[in-house]
């Protein structure tokens, strides 16, 4: 090959030369683009990982927050709750005995009926009477005073109060034991006089 032709075809050469490093280095830079999309894609990957886990993190955050929070005021709670139940049977069991107290006494006080008195027992007859409503009193009253201890003054309905003092005198005797007193005093008068009468009658009559 002629000398003079050498140089055109180093350039030949060099030119491919030059070509394939082109495209080499178009193929670096894309394989680089390629990489740095994929880090791009990982980082966010990642980053969308970091906030489930904050949340998650948050989540157990809350939960054992809000699980500490309910058992306290649950264990409270029930503390209370069982004073109410205890202090509500115990008023229930007192209303249960006053109910059947109540019950047995106004029957009894009922079944009080000075018609069917006997006249010579009047004074023994009116003695109990006035012992089953002195007694029915005193009951009522101790189971009133009860229920109203019981119920710590609440804003319920109270039983209506009796008033054992409304007739007693200045000197301390109520209406009832005056009663027995006077007629203890003229029972035998109205004896004597009743005794009186007939033999009167009787001696007219002849």
């Amino acid at each position: 090959m002629p000398e003079k032709d050498r140089p055109f075809e180093q350039m030949l050469e060099l030119n491919d030369d030059d070509t394939l490093s082109a495209e080499h280095l178009d193929s670096q830079v894309q394989k680089a683009q390629d990489q740095l999309l994929q880090l791009k894609r990982q980082q966010e990957q990642i980053e969308k990982q970091k906030r489930e886990l904050e949340e998650l993190s948050r989540r157990q955050d809350e939960l054992e927050h809000g699980r500490g929070e309910m058992s306290d005021k649950l264990t409270r709670a029930l503390v209370v709750l069982e004073r109410e139940a205890y202090n509500a049977q115990s008023r229930l069991e007192q209303i249960r005995v006053a109910r059947e107290s109540f019950a047995q006494h106004l029957e009894l006080i009922e079944a009080i009926d000075p018609r069917n008195w006997n006249p010579s027992d009047l004074h023994k007859e009116l003695s109990r009477a006035l012992s089953t409503v002195d007694d029915a009193r005193t009951e009522y009253n101790e189971h009133r005073s009860r229920l109203q201890a019981a119920g710590g003054g609440n804003g319920e309905q109270s039983l209506p109060d009796t008033a054992p003092g409304v007739y007693e005198t200045n000197e301390g005797r109520s209406f009832s034991g005056w009663l027995q007193i006077g007629l203890a005093l003229t029972l035998p008068l109205i004896v004597f006089g009743a005794i009186a009468i007939a033999l009167f009658a009787w001696l007219a009559s002849r």
